[in-house]
């Protein structure tokens, strides 16, 4: 590599490390460390604003920006103290079925729609009936971050890296039920039990506030029935356009946008209502984020990486197919998994076709779909969802430091990555 490709490395790792010791704000750290970049001409503003493997990825950006405006609509019609109330009463108050019921939902939500879509949605609820119960929120929102990230990996439109790597490889949304979908049920089973063993035992069961939420009647949190249907509406209508991707060809971003669009135009709420629950702190860190990484993928960092650790297995499929997914896993940790997926699946891809194209070599693409997928869990910057959980935590006065959410992630990601590698060797090598 070139002095500037270390000069880059240096300064995502400093970037970094101020991110996960949080001497400063993660927002600030991640904005220097892309101006930086720029400066030393790591990367180009050419490159950081329009490339589409080494900017901003936009789509992100707009997606989270439509989302949180119908987000912002959805709250003043109190249809998250409605479903607050609603989960509460049928975990009749106990905290662990409470959170197994949220962890189900935000899975199952995850495959079908995108897992940032489903993080948004979900956490206002949990942090009402949190409220209600007198629980922590924090180990709610870090179990329900890392159900998204692996219910998404079962559909081709619930994770990005997913969308990615079926475009790069002619796979179709049917191809990601049939190889993902069975081996992450398994997985959700596992991770509900590992939910008993990391925040369960912690939990306390207060029966006189278990009791006042059984007298409540969650009809009663509705405050406006009309603005609460046109908003369902709209919320339906986006989630099908999501589901039908394959079919319409409009990216989620612009689903998103359009439906944000509509539902304050048809809608009474004022525009500085809607806007008022974006979070701007997170879309301005990611976007620092996607220059640093990108400034990586320009000086050939992420590729040389990439390219020398497969060439240490090539020829040898089952060597392949466990060193891409343990690779994939650990780079998509310290890296967001979309910019890893949209660097290494070109490499990916000429090792299916050196394979055959078929049969046997397909297996590269599920092994880098499940390492991406779920190493995203492993830190609190290692996929979107994650990102978006932390903002939402701190907005809500809950923050959650990196290393809380790591410490927790780190022990997911062993679990479900190791148990993935004897699905990946049994079911095709």
């Amino acid at each position: 590599m070139s002095a500037l490709s270390w000069v880059s490395v240096a300064v995502f790792l400093a970037a970094y490390a101020l991110i996960a010791t949080e001497k400063i704000h993660r927002v600030a750290a991640a904005l220097g460390g892309a101006a930086i970049m720029l400066l030393i001409h790591a990367t180009s503003a050419e490159a950081a604003f329009f490339s589409e493997h080494a900017g901003i990825d936009w789509n992100v950006i707009f997606l989270l920006l439509g989302m949180m405006i119908i987000v912002g609509v959805l709250k003043e019609t109190g249809v998250f103290e409605y479903l607050a109330i609603w989960a509460a009463k049928r975990a009749r108050g106990r905290p662990f079925r409470l959170m197994v019921l949220l962890v189900l939902i935000t899975a199952i939500a995850s495959a079908l729609l995108d897992n940032v879509t489903t993080v948004l949605l979900i956490a206002p609820v949990t942090f009402l009936v949190c409220e209600r119960l007198a629980l922590r929120a924090a180990p709610f929102l870090i179990a329900e971050a890392m159900a998204s990230n692996i219910g998404g990996a079962a559909t081709l439109v619930g994770d990005p890296p997913n969308i990615i790597i079926a475009s790069r490889g002619g796979l179709t949304f049917n191809d990601f039920l049939v190889h993902m979908a069975p081996m992450i049920i398994v997985l959700m089973v596992v991770f509900v039990g590992l939910c008993w063993l990391l925040f369960g035992r912690t939990f306390r069961y207060d029966p006189e506030r278990a009791e006042a939420i059984m007298a409540l009647d969650e009809r009663e949190a509705i405050a406006d029935r009309r603005l609460l249907w046109q908003s369902l509406a709209v919320l339906a209508l986006v989630m099908a356009a999501f589901v039908l991707h394959p079919v319409l060809h409009y990216e989620p971003s612009i689903v998103a946008l359009l439906g944000a669009g509509v539902l304050v135009a048809v809608t009474k709420i004022r525009t500085e209502q809607a806007i008022a629950e974006v979070e701007w702190p997170t879309l301005v860190f990611f976007a620092g984020l996607f220059v640093m990484v990108g400034a990586l993928v320009e000086t050939g960092v992420i590729g040389a990486l990439s390219k020398a650790a497969v060439a240490a297995t090539a020829g040898q499929p089952e060597l392949t197919t466990m060193g891409l997914l343990g690779i994939s896993a650990v780079l998509s940790a310290i890296v967001d998994n979309i910019p890893y997926v949209a660097t290494m699946s070109p490499i990916v891809e000429q090792l299916v076709q050196a394979g055959g194209g078929d049969g046997p070599a397909q297996v590269l693409w599920w092994s880098l779909a499940f390492g991406a997928d779920l190493g995203g869990n492993a830190t609190a910057v290692g996929a979107a969802a994650n990102v978006v959980v932390l903002g939402i935590a701190a907005r809500n006065g809950t923050p959650i430091s990196f290393w809380h959410f790591t410490k927790y992630g780190l022990i997911v990601t062993v679990v479900t990555v190791v148990l993935v590698a004897p699905y990946l060797w049994l079911r095709y090598l």
